[in-house]
């Protein structure tokens, strides 16, 4: 997870009359919610608790009298950095009680009641799934619903995973972004609000697609997914084979059409139109292609052919995301439903992605994509989870050993898990249920895991403060603009851990 605190808003508490500063917590680039220092504080506390054994980022001090704007900006920078820390670090990311505590968040931020709603769940030929579900259950408890809908069956869940998809004006669609399990599908769509979520399957290596062909369902799933790559071009392949995709279409052989669309080069791949890219020249009008291990690098010459040059991720040593705001320096407000936050939170207008990679032997070059938010985020968030099914497979898991392993790791898994207590923004506490054995991960399902009610103890100020941002020295300070996925140690670059040096018989 990428975190950063671009800014900050003020509220003021209606128990007290006292004002108090809400930090923006965006995360993997989108707004997230909004926290005060003893929220996150009291996260860091439970953190510990949860895992004595592992030492966590030192937190900000204190401050008994009121900050001044340096103080208040220091605050910000050192409690970025914390979070920036803890979304790296493999233990820390993955514990239930930090997904649970963002999920009560977004909630809180959002000022959305749990209660029961219908979410339309498509798949990619438009077919819509009707799910009953709570307007706070997080993305993996939708999907769960979905599935029971298409009676997949539950051994097969782990292979799918939930989208956000949005509709052009010019009828093209565009994947926005993967939902992830801190976040409700709810209450992120309905920020959105022009978006569809729909089903894609969750890997990359099309190795996994032998165990969905033994389920009738999941093959079709699967079938569908391959077929709307392969008509808006997505997968390329010439007319020939276009012909012979064609013909088994109308036949209904969806097994044979799989067998074939599995061995074309970009099968498997998401697409992302309009970026700009430094290679091989500047300013170069590009679309990238990402999957199947590599990054390409799509753009026509000046006869009109298209022209690729693909990037193994396993050359990447590193790659970072870098924000631009607007020039002015100044953050946007949106305007604010009645029962929903109001804020100042930054507007992103364009994200440069960098990536060095080794050209030859000892050559390493920086490469920069520029695209929207949206894109810029998603591919690193795919670049992410290729290198994470390749260091499973270096390890000898498959999709489903590492997350069914009924053993799992010590270190990933703590053994028993503390009650979360989550304090709202007002200072009232609200107590998660504690799991029916030490040993029982906390349950991704329904309300209980959320605020079950919730009051309007603080409300932003109709003038807001000056938002102190670090936008103006984000290309200087690598360690706030950087894209953070994998553990780093104390050296401020992001090394990518499955990067393999190039050897003398690669030359």
């Amino acid at each position: 997870m990428h975190f950063n605190i671009p800014d900050t808003q003020q509220f003021i508490c209606n128990n007290t009359g006292a004002n108090f500063t809400g930090f923006n917590i965006h995360i993997n680039g989108c707004f997230h919610c909004c926290l005060r220092y003893k929220q996150i504080h009291c996260l860091h506390e439970q953190l510990k608790r949860c895992l004595p054994g592992f030492i966590l980022p030192p937190f900000p001090s204190k401050k008994f009298l009121p900050l001044t704007q340096n103080q208040l900006e220091n605050r910000r920078s050192h409690l970025e950095r914390y979070i920036q820390l803890v979304g790296q670090d493999p233990v820390f990311s993955k514990c239930e009680l930090l997904r649970i505590f963002l999920l009560n968040a977004q909630q809180e931020s959002a000022q959305i009641q749990s209660h029961e709603v219908t979410i339309d769940v498509y798949l990619m030929n438009g077919y819509r799934i009707e799910v009953s579900c709570y307007t706070t259950d997080c993305t993996s408890k939708v999907l769960e619903k979905a599935a029971k809908k298409i009676d997949l069956a539950p051994q097969f869940l782990d292979y799918f995973t939930l989208y956000l998809m949005r509709t052009e004006q010019n009828g093209e669609t565009t994947l926005i972004r993967r939902l992830m399990d801190f976040e409700a599908p709810y209450i992120t769509q309905k920020v959105l609000n022009d978006c569809q979520i729909v089903i894609r399957k969750s890997y990359w290596d099309c190795i996994y697609d032998q165990a969905l062909f033994s389920n009738s369902v999941a093959l079709n799933l699967l079938y569908i997914l391959t077929l709307n790559d392969v008509n808006r071009g997505w997968v390329l392949s010439s007319s020939e084979i276009r012909e012979q995709l064609h013909e088994l279409q109308m036949n209904g052989n969806k097994k044979e059409y799989l067998n074939i669309a599995r061995k074309l080069p970009s099968y498997g791949s998401i697409k992302f139109l309009n970026a700009t890219a430094d290679f091989p020249y500047v300013n170069n009008r590009v679309n990238i292609l990402i999957g199947n291990k590599e990054l390409s690098i799509q753009s026509n010459s000046n006869d009109g052919k298209c022209e690729e040059t693909k990037f193994k991720i396993t050359r990447m040593r590193c790659w970072r995301i870098t924000t631009n705001y607007d020039n002015d320096g100044k953050s946007s407000s949106l305007a604010a439903d009645s029962g929903s936050h109001s804020s100042n939170i930054t507007k992103c207008t364009t994200m440069e992605l960098s990536f060095e990679y080794l050209m030859a032997k000892n050559t390493l070059q920086w490469i920069t994509i520029t695209s929207d938010c949206n894109a810029a985020m998603l591919i690193s968030v795919c670049l992410q989870s290729i290198v994470d099914e390749l260091l499973n497979q270096r390890d000898g898991h498959d999709l489903r050993q590492n997350i069914d392993s009924e053993q799992p790791n010590q270190r990933s898994q703590p053994q028993s898990l503390p009650v979360l207590t989550y304090i709202r923004r007002d200072g009232q506490m609200c107590k998660k249920p504690k799991p029916k054995e030490d040993n029982e991960r906390i349950s991704s399902t329904n309300s209980n895991e959320t605020l079950s009610t919730l009051t309007e103890g603080d409300v932003p100020q109709h003038v807001t403060t000056e938002s102190f941002s670090f936008r103006k020295k984000l290309k200087e300070k690598l360690s706030a603009n950087t894209t953070v996925f994998f553990r780093n140690g104390k050296d401020s670059s992001v090394h990518n851990d499955a990067f393999e040096e190039i050897g003398d018989d690669d030359l």
